[in-house]
């Protein structure tokens, strides 16, 4: 990264750095560029590409249908019920 460059993105992002801030975002991205080089030259070749670096399993249980409660015991509080169906005051008018 040049002082060109750095300056441009202090301003698009509204940032005041003063000379020693400056100094010290370009010297972080020159060693972050030096480290990426070295990267650059490891052959890679023969690996496989990946996208996940541990193996991801899904785990799906088997779905069982079980059902609880009975519709008449879930309904036994119910202030009105009409074959089955819960009966609430109309709210809308």
């Amino acid at each position: 990264m040049d002082r060109e460059t750095l300056r441009k993105l202090a301003m698009l992002n509204q940032l005041s750095l003063n000379e020693e801030q400056k100094a010290s975002v370009i010297a972080f991205f020159a060693k972050r560029d030096e480290e990426l080089g070295v990267l650059n030259n490891i052959d890679t070749e023969n690996v496989e590409r990946m996208v996940h670096v541990c193996p991801i399993e899904t785990v799906v249980r088997e779905d069982v249908i079980d059902q609880k409660f009975q519709r008449e015991d879930l309904q036994k509080g119910a202030v009105d019920t009409d074959e089955g169906y819960w009966c609430v005051p109309r709210v809308v008018e």
